[in-house]
């Protein structure tokens, strides 16, 4: 009987972790595919919403292998204003890695041109979906306050 019962709870385990292996690859498939930005919002400490009218692109595949980009829009205007170089933006990748139960996507950055200090650290980004193609992550500060929201539609 006791062997019945320890085969039973193994067979119970096995199959709670194998749907949760099987939730886990159904939401890391759902990032997989490349993305325009449709707004990225930053919040001050002092002050309102800021509209940072950026561009952009994301991009996550089924290596697990992430990129993100993006730049003001103005960008080109300002640069003809000027003969000293610009630069302005976001430019990194690496990879990336899922908590579901957490709703946080984590970019683990490799390479980083435009913030050398991201370099090997961590890009915590709280993910919300709305519908099937619109992904909106928020960056937090340690107090958990959001410091900023960037909005994403896939590409088709």
């Amino acid at each position: 009987m006791r062997n019945r019962t320890l085969g039973l709870m193994t067979l119970l385990l096995v199959s709670s972790l194998a749907s949760a292996a099987d939730n886990m690859n159904t939401i890391t498939q759902k990032f997989i595919g490349d993305y325009e930005l449709v707004s990225y919002f930053s919040y001050p400490a002092q002050g309102s919403e800021v509209d940072m009218d950026y561009i952009g692109r994301l991009s996550y595949d089924a290596f697990g292998n992430m990129s993100g980009l993006g730049m003001p829009n103005n960008l080109p205007e300002r640069q003809a204003a000027t003969s000293e170089r610009l630069t302005s933006g976001f430019a990194y990748w690496g990879k990336f890695s899922i908590d579901a139960e957490k709703g946080i996507v984590t970019h683990h950055v490799k390479g980083s041109p435009m913030v050398a200090r991201w370099v090997g650290g961590d890009n915590v980004r709280y993910y919300e979906w709305v519908g099937d193609d619109i992904l909106q992550l928020t960056v937090k500060n340690e107090q958990g306050r959001a410091t900023g929201v960037l909005t994403w539609r896939r590409l088709k």
